[in-house]
């Protein structure tokens, strides 16, 4: 457990350190360049073009999950610290939470006195057309985005990497890998227009359907307000995305704001959009939420593992208890 706990801690210091690698050097993007090379038509046919796309879900992510593992494996091979440090790296490039809060924050700060730069920041965190929105829009955009990539930036591959952690570390380096290609096979192919994408896009909505509903359960404890995830029910399907409305509804009720997309879907509607000092308070909670988060995946890597071991150690029991009866039965008086 001491070994998780050392791995986890590393991972986050050097991501509250450095934030993300530069684009150039960071194996995301190089992911992507790949992904953007399996992008093109493979067929006039569109029921082709989903099996292509099947194929690319299926196929693609495991090349990050087996470099990554192999590269942590390999690295165990040389003894325990160089293992862990390989994984706390993997789990470091894995997720990103400094520089979305910092980012975030500098779009919500810009709101205050200079809209265009707030228009230009916040295409680093949503792809919707910004030229025409308003401050408040501005805020609401850059709030929504904070909410979901807490769920896709931080707790969809920490929770895995956390349980599996304690069991063997490339296995968890491994499959951090994988959530993280699936993310961003999501985030570049799956749209409607695309059906290349849509095998990736469904296959997105599985895997973030408990993190998304984790990320909304955080935000509610760091807001010590527990029935905000309970009001936000009512708007968490507004959006497309069946998973994306949790942690952005919940975070609006939280705060007491509207989170809106024109055309799209309107979160709490009956409230205002955020106002200045409430985006600086949504940048707040994210972060708290984040630290609640991590406390939660470092309980799970406990108890987890302790209750494989416990249900392994009642079935052996239980095994031995039967095999004893058959040979008692089969010597026979």
């Amino acid at each position: 457990m001491l070994r998780t706990f050392a791995v986890v801690g590393l991972a986050f210091s050097l991501d509250l350190l450095f934030g993300e690698p530069p684009t150039a050097a960071h194996p995301v993007a190089w992911f992507g360049r790949l992904v953007d090379a399996v992008d093109r038509p493979w067929s006039d046919d569109e029921r082709r073009q989903r099996l292509a796309g099947v194929a690319i879900a299926v196929l693609a992510p495991l090349g990050p999950a087996v470099v990554v593992g192999g590269g942590v494996l390999a690295a165990g091979s040389i003894g325990p610290m160089a293992g862990g440090i390989a994984a706390a790296i993997a789990l470091f490039l894995t997720t990103s939470l400094r520089s979305l809060l910092e980012l975030t924050e500098d779009v919500v700060g810009a709101t205050g006195d200079d809209l265009e730069l707030a228009r230009d920041r916040v295409r680093g965190l949503v792809g919707r057309e910004t030229a025409t929105l308003s401050a408040g829009a501005l805020r609401s955009a850059a709030v929504e985005s904070a909410a979901e990539n807490l769920a896709d930036g931080l707790v969809a591959t920490l929770i895995p990497f956390a349980i599996l952690a304690p069991i063997s570390l490339p296995a968890a380096a491994a499959a951090a890998a994988w959530i993280k290609g699936v993310n961003t096979l999501d985030s570049m192919l799956g749209y409607p227009s695309k059906p290349i994408g849509t095998a990736s896009a469904r296959l997105d909505d599985l895997v973030m359907y408990l993190p998304a509903r984790l990320a909304a359960g955080a935000i509610a404890v760091a807001a010590v307000d527990p029935v905000a995830i309970v009001r936000a029910r009512q708007w968490a399907r507004a959006p497309p995305s069946p998973n994306s409305g949790w942690p952005m509804a919940t975070l609006a009720c939280a705060l007491g704001v509207r989170l809106e997309k024109g055309d799209v879907y309107v979160l709490n509607p009956d409230a205002d959009r955020p106002t200045l000092a409430e985006g600086e308070r949504a940048v707040s909670l994210v972060g708290r939420a984040a630290v609640v988060s991590i406390l939660v995946a470092i309980a799970l890597s406990i108890a987890v593992p302790e209750l494989a071991g416990g249900f392994g150690t009642y079935w052996q029991s239980m095994i031995a208890s039967s095999t004893g009866s058959i040979a008692g039965v089969r010597a026979g008086p």
